[in-house]
């Protein structure tokens, strides 16, 4: 596959081609993995996907910077947001390229 973004239909197709699902129940197999792995985000716990990586969730604290078009300082919010760190196996694979 060499497109910029994979998305759930690839993800679907990619099912429905190797398993043999239909189209309808690779979709509905891909929307509650995604819905899963949301609802897992939202409660803050961690996912860990063996072989792949593990997503986490980090609460960023406020913090004073600038606006990059005046200069002028202002407070950047605090904010969660998805961490991801890839698996040993996966990190090898990307820097053999």
């Amino acid at each position: 596959m060499n497109r910029a973004n994979l998305t759930r239909k690839d993800l679907a197709k990619a099912i429905n081609e190797q398993m043999g699902f239909s189209q309808r129940s690779a979709a509905d197999l891909v929307d509650i993995v995604f819905d899963r792995l949301k609802t897992t985000l939202l409660a803050e716990e961690p996912i860990k996907l063996v072989q792949f990586g593990t997503f986490n969730v980090r609460r960023k604290s406020p913090r004073q910077g600038r606006n990059p078009r005046t200069g002028d300082p202002m407070e950047i919010t605090k904010r969660s947001m998805i961490s991801f760190r890839p698996s040993k196996i996966v990190r090898e694979r990307i820097n053999r390229k």
